[in-house]
């Protein structure tokens, strides 16, 4: 069924969820490491819809929402199951139903250079894009405290 074809249609993405293992551990990392505006907190999030939603009877979240930057719609909400937590997740980017965030940078070996100089892990130096539509840009891998990957791209100047 084309989107043409049906009654509805999605907008646009509201916001990327990440389950962490410590909340704020994750708070500093997203906020005073990564410098994205904490928009809101909401500790010990127990309501029934919240239990309906993930299926889990009684669960507790706490829960933070990041702004990349002031002018963006989406937000980051990163989330800590107080009750109910799962075990650690293999987040190899080669692994079905992995994810990653790509966050637009405008100088790319600056931030790196910064990140990395605050203990950021990287899966490597920047990369050159040698083909394709991006071509001249830079791309890099980086992790966060949960081992989720985050990914710098600097788009080509044209």
């Amino acid at each position: 069924m084309s989107a043409s074809t049906r009654s509805w249609a999605f907008s646009e993405i509201h916001h990327l969820g990440l389950t962490v293992a410590d909340l704020e551990r994750s708070v500093k990392f997203y906020g005073e490491t990564l410098g994205m505006e904490l928009e809101r907190r909401r500790p010990n999030v127990d309501a029934d819809y919240v239990a309906k939603q993930t299926g889990y009877p009684d669960v507790v979240l706490d829960v933070a929402s990041f702004r990349v930057s002031p002018h963006s719609k989406q937000t980051l909400e990163v989330v800590q199951y107080m009750k109910h937590a799962g075990p650690p997740n293999d987040t190899a980017t080669n692994r079905a139903g992995t994810s990653h965030l790509c966050l637009l940078v405008d100088d790319l070996r600056s931030c790196y250079a910064d990140l990395k100089d605050k203990g950021v892990k990287f899966r490597s130096d920047p990369v050159e894009i040698t083909a394709g539509p991006n071509q001249g840009g830079l791309v890099v891998y980086f992790y966060d405290p949960d081992g989720y990957t985050l990914e710098m791209f600097q788009p080509p100047k044209r």
